[in-house]
């Protein structure tokens, strides 16, 4: 089958389309047909190996000195079961399902294999390929870090990154449990924003934007990249405050697969798609995702049928 390759850490030209050999499903495994994936940070970060310096060498240690061990990155996929393991109980072929990998990778594939307990669920019905792949990784972040500001509780929401691939899914979340949010972003993606939800929309490269800003009973920093000692300033009396950089990992939960599933077809969530990229492309994606000006998420198209 046909895999995009990180040969090395670096720059997006380390991935390379190569043919390797397909997966074969455990007892307990999925095969899928990959139609989608995406690029994703954490498909960036490994590839980049881009953590602090003195974190290199213990990531080295944990995911390969040289190159990744597990070579084919792509954190999400969206395809369909064409093979089932023998200890199979909830899938069978031809199911069209939509999956988290996380540190397993694998969707940057024609074929991929995943183990039916994991964070894979059948995908909403009205859903494309291409805006399956672009629910998983957002959405599971989302509602990991918005669960910290006690989400359901909340009567004021304020979502810093508002527009990018965890933030734009934050927004439609706050919205189903009923917040009011005000979101911040650049001044381009107002319109987007506000359709996704958010009732004040503040632009955070105008100078002096943070005065606009006032309490929160919850402030969620979806982007990684606000100073923290400045957004706490926001939250409430009673409020809490989360943030996607420095609160450890995101939890991988096929419950919240079907959270999503319920939210879509209900027509409270959209998939916000910046752009779609042919697996030999997959250079130029990454390339323009590192500028990072992308609009919620990049879709790495493994079937061309969208």
């Amino acid at each position: 089958m046909r895999a995009v390759i990180c040969t090395a850490y670096g720059p997006p030209d380390v991935l390379q389309l190569q043919e390797i050999k397909k997966p074969v499903p455990k007892a307990t495994e999925l095969l899928i047909k990959v139609h989608a994936s995406a690029v994703q940070s954490g498909d960036r970060r490994l590839r980049a190996l881009d953590v602090p310096s003195a974190g290199k060498l213990p990531m080295r240690v944990v995911v390969g000195f040289k190159a990744p061990r597990q070579p084919v990155l792509g954190v999400v996929l969206a395809g369909e079961v064409v093979e089932t393991g023998s200890r199979v109980q909830h899938f069978k072929v031809g199911d069209r399902v939509y999956a988290l990998t996380g540190m397993r990778f694998g969707g940057y594939a024609e074929y991929a294999c995943i183990k039916e307990t994991k964070c894979v669920e059948l995908m909403p019905q009205h859903a494309s390929f291409s805006e399956a792949a672009s629910l998983p990784f957002g959405g599971t972040t989302a509602l990991h870090f918005l669960r910290k500001v006690n989400i359901e509780q909340a009567k004021s929401v304020l979502i810093y990154g508002a527009s990018g691939e965890v933030g734009s899914i934050a927004v439609q979340i706050a919205k189903h449990f009923g917040a009011h949010v005000t979101a911040v972003c650049r001044e381009r993606n107002f319109e987007l924003v506000k359709i996704l939800g958010a009732d004040v929309v503040i632009d955070y490269t105008k100078e002096g934007y943070d005065s606009e800003l006032t309490t929160y009973d919850a402030v969620f920093d979806a982007a990684g990249k606000i100073d923290k000692r400045m957004a706490r300033k926001h939250v409430g009396e009673k409020g809490r405050f989360s943030s996607v950089a420095g609160q450890g990992v995101a939890s991988e939960r096929k419950e919240d697969l079907t959270l999503l599933n319920q939210m879509f077809e209900a027509e409270d969530l959209k998939a916000v798609i910046d752009s779609i990229y042919p697996m030999e492309e997959i250079v130029a994606a990454h390339r323009y995702v590192d500028a990072g000006q992308k609009v919620g998420n990049v879709i790495v198209s493994v079937v061309h049928e969208e």
